[in-house]
């Protein structure tokens, strides 16, 4: 068996340019994502986005800060981006033993966006899973693929997931939006979270839930430090739903938003839960935090705050992330920044949460 050191529950691919177009059905072919080459770089040109998709950021960390840009070329990319085995070599040079892999967000997120035509969606959806399948079994002891779950409908979810976790290589699904599609949570999505605590595996949410249409121009100028904004609302919402009443060993993990502000919002939610009138307080059977220290794991990236104050939820819920190959990565570093953040840490803390914690949680030991 695998001994492991350290686990990015956190790192990511880059989309071949024909991914997509290799892989829906014929039908679909002039209508799938494909790459195009523009003045300032390639871009992802997606149905549904509102402007051509570029993705610098998501393909620098093996640049200098100097030479890093917003956009680039496909042939700038490093080949670990979407060649399993160049991707080891990356992993090694940075002493990293696994990783838990994602799509680039706003590219997913467009594919996510457009469930308008549910085929179209969902065979988009497919060829990514099945992609990511292919590049995670080239070593799945190593690097475990996160599917995307589709946005079309509990039943169109609860079969992709069920796809998905028999593919090799996958270690559990990712979702961007509730499982029975959109941003209102009911008791549709049950049958999903039945499934979910069945399998033991985490429900995997990335930064953001997707609200609107993707784009480069149209995002505006928010930045990384502002992606801890959504979490705090699926938290409120999967305690105030009873589904983590319904489902006492269901598990969330809330991946790349850091970990720093967990401890505020715990302390908030409870003194609030506290003070509301019994006719508007939610029937929920545990404070506050106690679910957050029971149902949700926390994925982050730098956070020295989150390690100092890592006891308020315990060190069994804090996951390390490299980011790589994105603009965040210190590849090939990391160890590094690591051993300068870990000063003090007791030795079972930090080995639980650089590795313990993602080869539990992920079933990767």
């Amino acid at each position: 068996m695998r001994s492991y050191k350290l686990i990015s529950a956190d790192s990511h691919i880059n989309e071949p340019p024909r991914l997509w177009q290799d892989r829906v059905p014929a039908k679909f072919k002039a209508r799938a994502p494909r790459m195009e080459r523009l003045k300032k770089g390639h871009a992802w040109i997606i149905e549904g986005a509102l402007d051509p998709i570029n993705f610098g950021g998501n393909a620098s960390a093996t640049k200098p800060y100097e030479e890093r840009s917003p956009w680039m070329f496909w042939e700038e990319v490093a080949k670990g981006g979407y060649l399993a085995s160049e991707r080891l070599k990356d992993m090694d040079k940075d002493g990293v033993d696994a990783e838990l892999l994602y799509p680039t967000p706003r590219p997913s997120n467009a594919v996510w966006w457009n469930n308008k035509d549910r085929d179209f969606h969902l065979a988009c959806v497919r060829a990514y899973n099945d992609w990511l399948s292919e590049f995670s079994a080239y070593a799945p002891d190593r690097l475990g693929g996160i599917a995307m779950m589709p946005t079309s409908g509990i039943a169109d979810t609860l079969a992709e997931l069920q796809r998905t976790l028999a593919l090799p290589g996958m270690r559990g699904p990712l979702l961007g939006q509730w499982p029975e599609g959109g941003l209102q949570l009911t008791a549709a999505s049950d049958p999903f979270w039945a499934a979910m605590q069945e399998s033991g595996l985490p429900v995997n949410i990335h930064v953001a839930f997707v609200e609107r249409p993707q784009g480069e121009v149209s995002r505006g100028k928010l930045s990384g430090e502002f992606r801890i904004l959504d979490a705090p609302l699926r938290m409120q919402t999967l305690i105030n739903s009873g589904v983590l009443d319904r489902f006492p060993k269901l598990k969330f993990a809330f991946v790349e938003v850091d970990y720093g502000w967990v401890p505020y919002l715990m302390e908030q939610m409870d003194d609030r839960h506290k003070r509301l009138d019994p006719a508007r307080r939610t029937n929920i059977k545990l404070k506050p935090s106690e679910y957050c220290k029971r149902n949700f794991y926390f994925v982050y990236i730098t956070d020295r705050y989150g390690i100092k104050n890592r006891d308020v939820i315990g060190p069994s819920h804090i996951l390390w992330s490299s980011d790589f190959p994105h603009t965040g990565a210190d590849w090939p570093h990391s160890w590094d920044t690591i051993n300068e953040t870990f000063k003090g840490v007791p030795e079972a803390e930090k080995q639980a949460i650089l590795a313990g914690n993602a080869a539990a949680l992920y079933k990767l030991a």
